[in-house]
């Protein structure tokens, strides 16, 4: 089994956990309402997805 020869540095070992940051999610402008939505998803707003409506809007299903 591989055996570390030398202790791994607090600096060395930070530098390496340093890369798990969050990102915020992209958002797209949604070409028919110009509201902000993730890619690739149905509008929330206007319930179009590629050209056509998929679902009704927030405002409608209440």
């Amino acid at each position: 089994m591989a055996v570390p020869k030398k202790r791994t540095s607090k600096s060395r070992r930070d530098k390496r956990r340093a890369n798990w940051k969050l990102v915020p999610p992209g958002l797209v402008e949604c070409p028919r309402c110009h509201e902000l939505k993730m890619p690739h998803r149905v509008c929330p707003s206007c319930g179009y997805y590629a050209g056509r409506k998929v679902l009704e809007p927030k405002e409608a299903r209440k």
